[in-house]
């Protein structure tokens, strides 16, 4: 399996590939290629040129969540490729908003995209298998709405904002020789929900490698020590973060986890 960083937040100034708030990421494995999110534009395009990447070659498309630094670029994606079935919760609509006090501000995936491209999007519910040894896995766990509420995001249901249970957000998991490997691009539910339901999912497999932001960039220096502990007594052998995880998070978090932790930036490639 060889993974590597089309979008994210951190760019290498000297180099040619730029950076953006946003997630995206190429997965070749067996064969096939997959591509996670298309950040928040069409960058993550131009760094894949760059990389030289064909994303009119990818297989499979899958959109981890609802929200625009992660869906923006679809449209892009659709008229590079178009072959890929892309696949989305079911529960992905644009009603995704955040807010603050009395203020709120729309963050979801572009009004109107998924209908205009019901063609080529495929909508999951529960978890499937997308083909020998890849799955999609939506979020099971009770409470996610009090998560959603503490962290300022909602849902616009009926005319009004309801903190978010993060249904629209899914995990990308693949069966390897070293365990399973994981991505969810901003584990808005929690890494530990997430990966209790993997767990439950597959008991009698190791859980081995976790790829994507932790959602940390606003949490206290407690909270993130406890995330740190959670993540330090898990099986994961190897972490890569960022995006959403945030500078002062990703540093106390390498202090506890060590080399288990490395850093998500466009251009990086990972192995395994």
């Amino acid at each position: 399996m060889k993974i590597t960083v089309l979008s994210d937040n951190i760019a290498d100034r000297k180099s040619e590939l730029k950076g953006e708030w946003g997630l995206s990421l190429y997965i070749e494995e067996k064969g096939k290629a997959y591509l996670l999110d298309t950040g928040a534009s069409s960058l993550f395009s131009k760094n894949a040129e760059k990389l030289g990447i064909d994303l009119s070659a990818v297989d499979t498309g899958v959109l981890s969540h609802s929200h625009y630094d992660h869906s923006d670029g679809m449209a892009e994606f659709f008229s590079l490729n178009g072959k890929a079935p892309f696949y989305i919760s079911s529960e992905c609509e644009d009603n995704c908003y955040g807010k603050r006090f009395i203020f709120s501000k729309y963050i979801g995936i572009k009004k109107g995209l998924t209908k205009k491209y019901a063609e080529r999007t495929i909508p999951v519910k529960g978890s499937i298998k997308l083909r020998d040894g890849v799955h999609l896995i939506c979020h099971t766990s009770d409470g996610l709405e009090l998560i959603g509420k503490k962290a300022g995001l909602y849902k616009k249901i009926n005319g009004r904002l309801v903190p978010d249970d993060f249904s629209h957000e899914q995990s990308l998991v693949f069966e390897t020789e070293k365990g399973l490997v994981i991505f969810n691009s901003c584990s808005h539910a929690g890494p530990e929900n997430i990966l209790r339901e993997i767990r439950t999912a597959f008991p009698r497999e190791k859980v081995y490698a976790y790829f994507g932001g932790l959602h940390l960039y606003k949490s206290s220096e407690e909270e993130i020590r406890r995330m740190g502990q959670i993540l330090k007594e898990s099986t994961l052998e190897l972490i890569v973060t960022g995006h959403c995880t945030g500078d002062k998070a990703y540093k106390i978090l390498k202090e506890i986890l060590g080399d288990r932790l490395e850093q998500l930036s466009v251009g990086k490639v990972t192995e395994i």
